[in-house]
């Protein structure tokens, strides 16, 4: 069983990679390879599930230990394929994923690609008490403490998605206009997510906001 790869980023494609592993390529099908933490030719770490089916043989990858734990979990769910559960961490990040499924966030679970209320519903009760005891343990995810829904040594807020304090009513704007243009919620936080890193305080108006998000959003 392959459980991690690093090698030099050779590909780079719409939903997968292709890593040089000392002269051998190995195809990985991975959340968001248009990210800025896959950058062609740098080396790069995936942690890998691999996964037989009768017709091929294929690659996850996940550029931290939580993906690929979360990934293995969500696969154990009837009706939750490996595409869907990549999908399910393109769309929203392993913290937000997990923190919904423990607080019965319906709502949020359906905006993933691929999830229905019925496949919701499965998630929570197939995962609810696994996850949480998951985290109680703290082994699942490394050695990470957990407690009250915080990982320290991960700095992952597992409490009830809520809007953080640094919102302003700019990015608060500029995720409406986002959804007004067709983007579901995951969307507009993921790409609002990687534009805080380039727009600074000073300059954040609604519309160089939504201007730097449209990019990342395009890119993929």
């Amino acid at each position: 069983m392959i459980d991690f790869l690093r090698g030099r980023l050779a590909v780079k494609e719409i939903d997968y990679v292709v890593l040089d592993v000392n002269g051998v390529g190995y195809r990985v099908w991975c959340p968001n390879p248009h990210e800025p933490k896959f950058r062609d030719g740098e080396e790069l770490t995936l942690f890998c599930h691999y996964h037989v089916r009768e017709d091929a043989h294929l690659l996850f990858g996940f550029p931290t230990r939580e993906e690929q734990y979360l990934f293995r979990r969500l696969i154990e769910v009837s009706g939750i394929g490996p595409k869907v559960a990549l999908g399910m961490l393109g769309g929203a990040r392993p913290e937000t994923i997990i923190s919904a499924i423990r607080g019965d966030n319906l709502t949020f679970l359906c905006k993933l690609p691929g999830i229905g209320k019925k496949t919701a519903q499965r998630l929570v009760l197939d995962l609810k008490d696994k996850l949480g005891a998951a985290l109680e343990r703290g082994g699942a995810l490394g050695d990470a403490t957990w407690a009250n829904g915080i990982d320290v040594g991960l700095g992952l807020d597992l409490s009830p998605a809520s809007s953080s304090s640094s919102d302003t009513s700019e990015w608060q704007a500029a995720k409406e206009a986002l959804q007004a243009l067709g983007y579901n919620e995951a969307e507009s936080d993921r790409a609002l997510q990687a534009t805080r890193a380039k727009v600074s305080e000073k300059d954040a108006s609604v519309d160089v906001i939504v201007r730097h998000a449209l990019k990342v959003l395009y890119a993929q």
